[in-house]
């Protein structure tokens, strides 16, 4: 691993004041509804944790696992699903509760995949968005932060799977 250091980026309070925000907005979107949230693994699941707590609603929660990294800092562009549901989606009101949009690749299969399985309504939650970053197109409904083309860490993302349990965003500089 690089020598490296991280530059706080989105403060733990901001951070908890957004999800809460997104919770409201969330509940009253799908108020009377049972939501199913999927987590993409392993970063969403800080997130999806905290968001679910404030969602006022009846939700149930399923996981998936995809991988478009491997060790490296940028996507390699090649998705593979590592863990599929556990349970059918067909005529459920879906959102897929993710840590970070960025190529945008990861994401566009996934969800094309998922809105194969027939749900009732499927929509994108993320905590932070880099569009700078995009090079496919993905409806993001639900978005906590917009960030710069960074790398960054804290709340579930990674670097080398460290600092996940960061409770802020946090940058990481290569010295």
């Amino acid at each position: 691993m690089e020598k490296h250091h991280v530059k706080p980026m989105i403060s733990e309070k901001d951070v908890n004041r957004r999800i809460q925000e997104l919770g409201e907005q969330i509940s009253k979107d799908y108020a009377g509804k049972t939501i199913r949230l999927i987590c993409v693994l392993k970063g969403g699941s800080f997130f999806m944790c905290e968001l679910a707590k404030r969602i006022s609603c009846d939700v149930t929660l399923d996981f998936m696992s995809v991988s478009s990294y491997g060790g490296d800092t940028k996507s390699s562009g090649v998705v593979k699903i590592v863990k599929d549901l556990d349970e059918s989606i067909k005529g459920k009101d879906v959102l897929v509760v993710e840590d970070i949009v960025d190529s945008g690749r990861t994401l566009s299969y996934l969800l094309s995949m998922l809105n194969d399985r027939q749900p009732a309504s499927l929509k994108l939650c993320t905590l932070l968005d880099k569009p700078e970053r995009r090079v496919v197109d993905v409806k993001v409904d639900y978005t906590g932060f917009e960030i710069p083309d960074a790398f960054v860490v804290g709340y579930g993302l990674d670097y080398d799977q460290i600092y996940r349990n960061l409770p802020f965003i946090g940058e990481v500089v290569f010295d």
